[in-house]
């Protein structure tokens, strides 16, 4: 068979079991004999007939063909061998020129030919128009139909003469034709078609903020969903309606009747969409009362919130996903700009607009005028950019600020000042911080909730960039904007203090969720409370320290204490930070004077506690920057001043010092019992290192990893990933020793790490040095730029998993 994809005219060919269900439950354990027979039979006709398999998935396969005449003829052979046996397949083929993406075909013409199979029967061969003109064969003309992509009505050919029962095409039914294919939310559209399938499911309602595609997901899911209403499915837009009382007749006039909606629907099975009901929720009692009095009325709603009736099922409708996003965008700048082509960026593009449709549509839409690289740069204003939409678009759907706008002015004006306020947090908020800093009330959040304008999981509530870009626009205008702002830089302030002061207990990692809020408490304080900027940095130190932020933290203490300086505790803090961050970043004169000057400032102060923090960080930085001997000689001293305090956290850090420094002078006879005393994995690993017993290091070391994932701490992690390496080496898994060599520098590089672990860079040469000999150097400099370009979670699973070669 073929490999190379087809392009230019394009013949595909989709198939699937009909009724595989029932078929798996006939025959039980023969089922996977009978799949793959019938595998075998349709790959046997691919491969005479020059197909080349594009996908496969369960029971269902897609191929391209290069001339019509061969998909046609590949689909009569495979008929023909599966006429007698118990698996009857349904195909569909159609000719067009379609688009290649990243993975295989895109556009229309895919879409098209699947539907078609969709349509067909078990044993049933159907072609569009465009194939059966091209392949010459005996087919039957079924006539126009209307296929569940919604798409304009299509002659649809049968290859042969056989009879089957009608097609699953749509007929009862006035639901538009979108101007472009849907692209997609496959689970989504198969979710909802099962809801309105069930009896006992009466009224859903999608929900989302405008631009999110709820009209397109409905519409395709209630065509999905057709073969299951007799009387039909209709489709009922009522943007265009200003007062409620109309929802009635406008349904109504869809079905084609003047009277009232109850009595046109009276006992008919039907499915009623009604499509942008927003602006008009005072209607949501009548139509709960329709529902009430016909027995077989299904209503499928679009809203921007629920219709908070009894009965109501909601789904919540997300952005894309990013694949999909990027397929739309790919579509539809094809469509304006017939030479397109995609690369990495329109994936930063998708993410930058939320996945939005509307927002990807109408950004698509500028690649007429700017490449790729200047629309990212564009977007840092969304807003201003995502205008000019089409003209057969409702008015609200020609930019994407009027469809924000329009989900705007449909609120209270508490819920306008709440919604603006809200802005002020740059990456969400807790219900308590929205209380606290905007004065928002429960009934508010749950509103603008409802209303799709802020989004929440578990508790957590936060704005879409795009929805916020707005949001930001009102609030800046606000006449409260400063103070919202003070309320806010003071809330983050005491939170920082809270984790600060709780370092003993948990992780400063805890602050994550708070990251953005905490730069923007930053930026202005900084702008105007120099102190409490100093004091905010400060508390901050730890948090930088354990998410990696070397960078940045630093950047922000050293701003900090350039601006103001006293004799207190907030000086003596950002510089012990200043130090530690600047000593990681391998900056280690600077570092080690920083945290000298913090030592004295603590001892000046008469804080132990601090003291007794800042005087072992300064060891470890001794450490790092090579200096072992008086390092171990600091920690020593510092154990002594530890017990003096009865603390134990601060006695465990100080005997853990003593072991480091122990353990780098070379004196493992003495750090052995300490470290089996303190049961810490990471020095016996480097006991037994030392010794060459790399199967017990092993042992200790993968321990040490799996502690430090599940606490996420990923400086440890590279440490512990470089350990291995070297025991892989001692182990004579030379290929996987030299790999994770790669994997952690580039990680080291990536995390701004300026320092190596001091123990294990004396054993590089001795295990390393000898594995990339063993290799010869330019197979080990392959295997090693493979290691680096590794994603660490890959690097991580070779650490875990590896296991001897040969």
């Amino acid at each position: 068979m073929l490999t190379e994809l087809p392009t230019g005219t394009v013949t595909f060919l989709f198939t699937d079991i009909e009724g595989s269900t029932r078929l798996l439950q006939e025959l039980g354990d023969g089922y996977a004999e009978v799949l793959a027979e019938h595998r075998r039979v349709l790959r046997e006709a691919w491969r005479e007939h020059d197909g080349v398999e594009v996908d496969t998935q369960g029971d269902a396969f897609f191929v391209a063909f290069s001339r019509a005449t061969q998909a046609v003829a590949a689909a009569a052979q495979a008929q023909s061998a599966l006429a007698d046996g118990p698996v009857k397949v349904r195909m569909g083929l159609h000719t067009g020129e379609p688009l290649q993406g990243g993975e295989g075909y895109v556009g229309f013409d895919v879409h098209r030919a699947a539907r078609i199979a969709a349509a067909g029967h078990g044993g049933q061969v159907l072609l569009s128009q465009a194939t059966a003109d091209l392949a010459a064969a005996q087919v039957r003309d079924l006539g126009l139909h209307r296929l569940k992509d919604l798409s304009a009505p299509e002659r649809i050919f049968q290859l042969g003469t056989d009879h089957f029962p009608p097609l699953k095409t749509l007929h009862e039914t006035n639901l538009p034709v979108p101007a472009t294919p849907f692209l997609g939310r496959e689970p989504e559209v198969d979710h909802i078609a099962t809801l309105l399938r069930r009896p006992d499911v009466r009224l859903v309602t999608l929900t989302g903020p405008g631009g999110s595609g709820k009209t397109r997901l409905a519409l395709q899911a209630a065509a999905a969903a057709a073969d299951d209403y007799d009387h039909g499915v209709w489709w009922v837009p009522l943007s265009s309606l200003a007062d409620p009382i109309l929802v009635d007749a406008a349904s109504s006039q869809a079905l084609g009747s003047e009277d009232v909606l109850a009595e046109t629907v009276g006992d008919k099975r039907l499915l009623l969409v009604l499509d942008n009901f927003e602006h008009l929720i005072d209607a949501a009692p009548d139509v709960a009362e329709t529902i009430a009095s016909c027995p077989h009325l299904t209503v499928l709603v679009t809203s921007r919130e629920p219709l908070h009736i009894d009965g109501e099922w909601e789904f919540a409708v997300d952005p894309l996903r990013e694949r999909e996003a990027v397929a739309l965008f790919l579509q539809r700048a094809s469509a304006v700009r017939s030479d397109f082509t995609g690369n990495g960026e329109v994936a930063k593009i998708c993410r930058r607009l939320d996945c939005l449709p509307l927002a990807i549509e109408l950004a698509a839409a500028r690649v007429k005028m700017l490449a790729l690289p200047a629309l990212l740069q564009r977007l840092e204003q969304r807003l201003p950019l995502l205008a000019g939409g089409s003209r057969s678009a409702p008015e609200r759907h020609r930019t994407l600020r009027a469809t924000i706008v329009w989900s705007y002015e449909l609120l209270t004006p508490q819920e306008q000042g709440t919604f603006a306020n809200l802005a002020v947090f740059g990456g969400g908020c807790t219900l308590e911080a929205a209380e606290e800093i905007c004065g928002a009330d429960v009934d508010a959040i749950a509103s603008l909730v409802d209303k799709s304008l802020i989004r929440h999981s578990g508790d957590r509530y936060w704005m879409l960039q795009t929805i916020r870009e707005y949001a930001l626009e009102l609030f800046e205008e606000s006449e409260e904007a400063d103070v919202v702002r003070g309320r806010h830089a003071e809330h983050y302030l005491a939170l920082a203090e809270l984790a600060d002061g709780e370092r003993f207990d948990r992780s400063p990692r805890s602050l994550e969720p708070e990251n953005d809020n905490l730069r923007a408490a930053l930026d202005h304080l900084q702008d105007h409370a120099p102190s409490q900027y100093l004091q905010l940095a400060g508390a901050l130190g730890g948090f930088w320290d354990a998410t990696l932020q070397f960078a940045e933290g630093a950047q922000r203490l050293e701003d900090a204490l350039a601006s103001t300086r006293d004799e207190g505790p907030h000086t003596a803090r950002a510089l012990e930070y200043l130090g530690v961050l600047e000593v990681i970043r391998g900056q280690f004169s600077v570092g080690l004077s920083r945290l000298e000057e913090s030592v004295q400032r603590w001892r000046d102060i008469g804080d132990e506690t601090r003291l007794l923090e800042a005087l072992n960080e300064l060891g470890r930085a001794l450490h790092w920057a090579g200096e072992k001997p008086r390092a171990l000689e600091l920690f020593e001293q510092n154990l002594e001043l530890a017990r003096s305090l009865g603390h134990d956290t601060l006695l465990q850090q100080s005997l853990d010092g003593v072991c480091l420094g122990l353990v780098a002078t070379g004196e493992f006879e003495r750090a052995e019992p300490l470290a089996e005393e303190l049961r810490n994995d990471h020095y016996l690993a480097d006991c037994a290192q030392h010794r060459r017993d790399f199967a017990l290091a092993e042992e200790y070391r993968l321990r040490v990893l799996e502690s430090a994932l599940a606490s996420g701490e990923e400086v440890q992690q590279a440490i512990e990933v470089f350990g291995l390496a070297m025991i892989a080496a001692g182990l004579g898994r030379d290929e996987d020793a030299v790999r994770l060599e790669g994997a952690v520098e580039a990680r080291w590089e990536e995390a701004d790490i300026g320092f190596r672990p001091v123990v294990l860079e004396t054993w590089r040469e001795r295990d390393l040095g000898a594995a990339r000999a063993r290799l010869g150097e330019a197979w080990a400099a392959v295997l090693y730029e493979e290691g680096r370009a590794m994603a660490w979670d890959q690097a991580l699973e070779l650490a875990m998993n590896s296991t001897p070669s040969g």
